[in-house]
C-alpha cells in the first residue's frame, strides 16, 4: 500500500512537471508551424529544421527523457532524429495539459477529502453532515484523479515509445543482430566448455589411469609377494582417486541432482561442496523452467568457483529470488575485489545469460566486495 502511494505521488509530480514543459512545447509547435507557412512549405514536403529550433527541441527532449525516466520509469534508449523529436514535442503538449489537469484534480481531491481536519482546527463544525459529504466527495475525486494519473502515464509511455523509440523495422533488425551475436557467443562458450572438459580429463582422470596402468604392470612383473601387495594397494587407491575425479568432471558438466531435485537442491549441493561458508537465500515460490534453472545453476556454480580460486574471500552469499517474470541472482563475497568483467570466466557467464535474453552485471571495486548479478526470464 505504501509503495502504491509513493508511486502515485511520483507519477503526479511527473504529470505536473509535464504540464510545465508543455507551456514551452506548445509555443514551439506554433512557431514551427508559422515558420513553415511563411516559408511556403507544402504538407508532406521536407525542409531542413533551423538550427535554433533544433537546439530548443534537443533541450526540451532531454528534459522530457529525464522526466520520463525519473518519475515514470520509461527509458527510451534510441536517440531520434530532428523530425521525430519535433513530431513528439508537437503532440506531447496535449498530454502535458491532460497531466496538469489530473494533477490539479489530485490536489483538490486531497484538499476536500481532508476537509474535516483543517475545518476542525479553524473553527467549530456547524454543519457536520455537509463536511462529511464533502470528505466523501473528495475521496471519490481523489480516486478518479489517481486513475487519471495512471492513464496519463500509460499514454505517455505509448507516445514516447511510438515516436521516440525504434521503428518496427529497426527493432527487427536490432533483434536479428542480437540473436546472431548471441548465437555466435554461445557457440564459442560451448567450444570453450568442451576444451575445459577435455583439459580436465587429460590433466586429471587420464593421468590417474596412466598411473593405475603402470602400477598394475609393475605388480605383474614383480616376484615379491609383499611388493605385489603394496603395488596393488596403491593401484586400488589410484582407481578410487580416478573415480572421484571422474565424478567431479561429470558434476561440472551437468549435475544429475538438477533434474532429479531441482535448482534449489543443486545450489544447496554447491554450498555443501564449497570449502568456504556459503549462505543460500532462496525466495522463489515457484520453481523456474528447466532451461532457466540450468543457466542459473551454472552462473552460481562458476561464480562460487571463481570466488574460491581468486578472491581470497572468507564467505559467499548467494541470493535467488523472483521478481515478476524474472529470476534474479546475486552472488556476493567479502574478497579483495578487482574482478575483470572481460575475463574469460565472467565473459562465459555473461554469454550464458545473454543466450536467454537475460541481464548480467559485475561490480567489483578494488578492495571488494564483489557482487555478480543476473536476471533471467522466468515465464512459468
Amino acid at each position: 500500500m505504501r509503495t502504491l502511494a509513493i508511486r502515485t505521488v511520483r507519477h503526479t509530480v511527473g504529470c505536473a512537471l509535464g504540464a510545465a514543459t508543455a507551456l514551452v512545447e506548445l509555443p514551439l509547435t506554433l512557431l514551427c508551424g508559422l515558420a513553415l507557412l511563411l516559408a511556403g512549405v507544402r504538407p508532406g514536403a521536407t525542409r531542413p529544421v533551423p538550427r535554433p529550433v533544433r537546439a530548443v527541441a534537443a533541450a526540451l527532449l532531454g528534459i522530457e527523457r529525464r522526466r520520463l525516466a525519473r518519475f515514470f520509469g520509461i527509458r527510451i534508449a534510441t536517440a531520434p532524429d530532428d523530425a521525430r523529436a519535433l513530431r513528439y514535442l508537437a503532440v506531447r503538449w496535449t498530454l502535458g495539459a491532460l497531466g496538469g489537469a489530473v494533477a490539479v484534480l489530485v490536489v483538490l481531491g486531497i484538499a476536500y477529502s481532508s476537509l474535516f481536519v483543517y475545518v476542525w482546527w479553524l473553527s467549530a463544525v456547524r454543519y457536520p453532515l455537509e463536511v462529511a459529504l464533502s470528505n466523501l466527495a473528495g475521496l471519490m475525486l481523489l480516486f478518479l484523479a489517481c486513475q487519471g494519473v495512471l492513464g496519463t502515464v500509460a499514454l505517455e509511455d505509448q507516445l514516447a515509445r511510438r515516436l521516440l523509440g525504434p521503428s518496427p523495422h529497426d527493432a527487427l533488425e536490432r533483434r536479428i543482430t542480437e540473436l546472431a551475436t548471441t548465437r555466435a557467443e554461445m557457440m564459442e562458450a560451448v567450444d570453450g566448455e568442451r576444451r575445459r572438459i577435455e583439459r580436465d580429463l587429460h590433466d586429471g582422470v587420464q593421468q590417474r589411469l596412466v598411473a593405475l596402468g603402470m602400477l598394475l604392470g609393475r605388480a605383474r612383473r614383480t616376484h615379491d609377494p609383499a611388493r605385489t601387495d603394496a603395488l596393488l594397494r596403491q593401484a586400488h587407491e589410484e582407481s578410487r582417486a580416478a573415480l572421484v575425479e571422474l565424478r567431479e568432471v561429470a558434476w561440472r558438466v551437468y549435475p544429475t541432482v538438477l533434474d532429479e531435485a531441482g535448482l534449489r537442491a543443486a545450489l544447496e549441493t554447491v554450498a555443501e561442496r564449497t570449502p568456504l561458508p556459503v549462505r543460500l537465500d532462496w525466495t522463489v515460490p515457484v520453481p523456474p523452467p528447466r532451461q532457466t534453472g540450468t543457466v542459473a545453476y551454472f552462473v552460481v556454480s562458476e561464480a562460487v568457483t571463481n570466488v574460491v580460486k581468486h578472491s581470497g574471500a572468507t564467505r559467499v552469499d548467494v541470493s535467488v529470488g523472483r521478481s515478476g517474470d524474472r529470476l534474479t541472482l546475486r552472488i556476493e563475497d567479502d574478497g579483495t575485489g578487482g574482478a575483470d568483467p572481460a575475463g574469460g570466466g565472467l565473459t562465459g557467464l555473461a554469454r550464458r545469460v545473454a543466450a536467454l535474453d537475460g541481464r548480467f552485471g559485475v561490480h567489483s571495486p578494488a578492495g571488494g566486495p564483489t557482487a555478480i548479478t543476473a536476471e533471467l526470464p522466468c515465464a512459468s
